[in-house]
């Protein structure tokens, strides 16, 4: 005759010590088998949650280890968040690996200068480890958090390296497109790239420049655009970019991409035969668009990943890489050809 399962129902250690009529700090030491306690009280613990099958939970095991097993996710607070691929794909990302360690995720916004959020997080020991998904030339949150002694990494480059990083070779990244596509015969390329306040475009423009300021004779000067955020800007840009004759817009990244897309389009200009088009990153923003666009493919769903993880390392005292690098691909398409 097969014995029957238990009936007892467990779901934290508030059930535990309630049953046996032990406080909860009794239950905590005898399940994490750390601080003083007695032989006969922890066999009568242990025996009591293998007969519920009952497998300690997060909450057990942070007050055992004093950890809330939370990583924190630090997103920018920009308007249009919501429309940019980038940061859920990366989220979607660090969840999965927080799951398969048993944490989970905790998603704050911060601006550039008010980290009034990130500082709510830390004071109130919300997280065990934060992630900046935005790295900034001049950081206040990574400063912060350097200062306040919690385990961070950054998504991004930066030369301090101090900072656990997570990135893609964007600097390289962009040279190698810009050097394809003027070997393809463009010879008057435009960018238009975001805030320079934002690391990742200063290492975007910085391989464009690279090829432009080595170009070879015959080839214009360099036609740029920096610091443009607003539609009503990219929209100006892409005038002054067909005023000055050009043959190829650079893109600094989806977003940008698409707004100049849907400006080509309203003033009836053709991809490619009128002007070509590329971006320095691919997102499903330009994946379906006719003609499809040539662009810098990242893995950013593994990015995610690898920050989780590289985070969760730290805080475990495992060993962990301090700069961590993606690989990329160009991918050429239509819009270039």
């Amino acid at each position: 005759m097969k014995e029957e399962k238990s009936e007892i129902v467990i779901t934290s250690l508030d059930d535990i010590a309630r049953e046996l009529g032990l406080s909860k700090s009794t239950v905590s030491r005898a399940l994490s088998g750390k601080g003083r306690i007695g032989a006969q009280t922890k066999a009568r613990v242990r025996q009591y949650v293998k007969k519920a099958e009952y497998k300690p939970n997060l909450i057990a095991r942070s007050l055992a280890q004093s950890k809330t097993y939370n990583l924190g996710v630090v997103l920018p607070a920009d308007s249009d968040l919501a429309e940019k691929p980038f940061f859920q794909v990366f989220l979607l990302g660090v969840c999965e690996a927080a799951s398969a360690n048993d944490y989970d995720v905790v998603v704050t916004v911060v601006v550039e200068k008010d980290i009034s959020a990130l500082k709510n997080l830390v004071r109130n020991k919300k997280v065990d480890g934060i992630i900046l998904t935005r790295l900034l030339v001049h950081d206040y949150a990574a400063a912060y958090l350097k200062r306040s002694g919690i385990p961070f990494l950054v998504v991004g480059s930066s030369s301090d390296e101090s900072l656990v990083q997570v990135d893609t070779d964007h600097e390289s990244a962009c040279e190698n497109l810009t050097s394809l596509l003027l070997s393809m015969g463009n010879r008057r390329m435009a960018v238009v790239i975001g805030s320079d306040e934002h690391a990742v475009n200063i290492s975007r423009y910085r391989g464009y420049a690279k090829v432009m300021e080595n170009r070879p004779e015959g080839i214009c000067r360099e036609i740029v655009f920096q610091n443009v955020g607003s539609k009503t800007a990219i929209d100006k840009s892409v005038e002054g970019i067909m005023k000055e004759g050009a043959d190829c817009i650079l893109c600094g990244d989806d977003i940008i991409c698409s707004q100049v897309l849907s400006k080509l389009n309203a003033m009836n200009i053709r991809i490619p035969e009128d002007i070509r088009v590329a971006s320095f990153y691919d997102s499903a923003h330009l994946k379906y668009n006719n003609p499809p666009i040539t662009a810098l493919e990242i893995d950013v769903k593994e990015l995610g990943v690898i920050a989780g993880q590289s985070l969760i390392d730290k805080i475990s005292g495992k060993p962990f890489t301090r700069r961590t690098i993606l690989n990329y691909q160009i991918a050429l398409k239509k819009s270039t050809q």
